[in-house]
């Protein structure tokens, strides 16, 4: 059952030049980089924090002594001066609290993903549109020079046909007990192959593992099929004894290696790949291959933060109108992805077919 909310005129009109009142709705592991980063993003203001523990009350109002502070979200819904409420807080809360801001009047920035299910997820996209509220998805990563870049160079065709993405992301990582490893992890990549590549994936098979008895999955290999020959691996663990993020992507004229955790050269492209020589496709025993081995560069990339560049795209979308990188509607498609993998990883690897919105 959805919560009772305050009525839905609370809202008020903005102009173009005023400035966007936000209300922090959890404090726990990512309310405070939202906190942090709102509170420098021009032409917002931070009204207040929500959080059912007074104890991280305290630390958000040591960083912002001005702000309103409550155990109850919907005190920030009924707050006039609150116009945007971004929401970290537990994955099975999402729907109830997004939707609760919705029908305030509130625009809506979630942290990922947006929902538990797609059906979730498409409510949350039909109440936005029907209220003509923004509904943003915090899918930090797309926002990151280092896949910016990558988009370029992808869509500007200087890597050519995409021929795959490999990714890793392991660490001895948060255990989360609403959801499992993909959901928490494998979740990045799907919002990034999403956001650099024009064609989405037609099916997904996933294969997953838990090791900690009634925990979900610490561990999981997913892999995403399109219509061409591209194709996405994606390994995510919870359980490893080092950090890694690491994204290789590969293709007909250069490849690209992303690495988030250098701190400098994030990017480098390499001029590397394969070249037929002689013979004919159709005979692979006359088929000789070849390879090409040329230069690397590192792309020169801008060092601002990723939920910096966010938050000033969510503020901006509210005073102009726009529809965000990240909307609602991308949200709804990682979720079914994500449904989809979880489907899949019960019926021990299955391919299961996806039907975009």
């Amino acid at each position: 059952m959805l919560l009772t909310v305050p009525s839905p005129t609370i809202c008020r009109e903005l102009p173009s030049a005023s400035t966007v009142g936000i209300g922090v709705i959890g404090y726990g592991y990512w309310g405070p980089n939202l906190l942090r980063n709102f509170m420098k993003t021009a032409g917002a203001e931070v009204v207040g924090v929500s959080d059912l523990d007074p104890a991280r009350l305290l630390n958000a109002k040591k960083l912002a002594p001005g702000i309103r502070e409550t155990t109850d979200f919907k005190d920030l819904l009924s707050d006039l001066r609150v116009d945007a409420v971004a929401i970290a807080t537990p994955v099975h809360t999402h729907f109830d609290i997004a939707m609760a801001a919705l029908r305030s009047g509130k625009h809506v920035l979630v942290e990922k993903p947006l929902a538990q299910t797609s059906a979730q997820a498409r409510q949350l996209v039909d109440e936005a549109a029907r209220r003509g509220r923004v509904l943003m998805v915090d899918h930090t990563f797309i926002y990151t020079p280092a896949v910016q870049k990558i988009r370029d160079l992808i869509r500007e065709r200087v890597v050519g046909d995409v021929y795959y993405y490999n990714s890793t992301r392991a660490s001895l990582g948060l255990f989360q007990p609403d959801v499992n490893v993909i959901w928490d992890l494998a979740v990045h990549d799907m919002s990034i192959i999403q956001h650099i590549l024009t064609n989405g994936p037609i099916a997904v098979s996933a294969t997953g593992v838990s090791h900690v008895a009634g925990s979900p999955e610490n561990m999981a290999h997913v892999a995403l099929f399109f219509s061409d020959s591209c194709i996405a691996h994606i390994s995510v663990n919870w359980l490893s004894p080092i950090k890694i993020r690491q994204i290789l992507i590969g293709g007909s004229s250069k490849m690209i290696m992303y690495d988030d955790l250098e701190a400098t050269e994030k990017i480098k492209v390499y001029d590397k790949g394969v070249v037929t020589l002689s013979g004919s496709e159709k005979d692979v025993h006359q088929l000789k291959v070849g390879y090409r081995a040329g230069d690397m560069w590192a792309p020169h990339l801008p060092a601002k933060e990723a939920l910096e560049s966010e938050a000033e795209h969510f503020v901006d979308c509210i005073r102009r109108g726009d529809a965000p990188m990240s909307n609602g509607t991308t949200g709804l498609q990682v979720v079914q992805i994500l449904e989809a993998a979880s489907k899949s990883i019960a019926a021990q690897g299955a391919p299961i077919s996806l039907h975009r919105s």
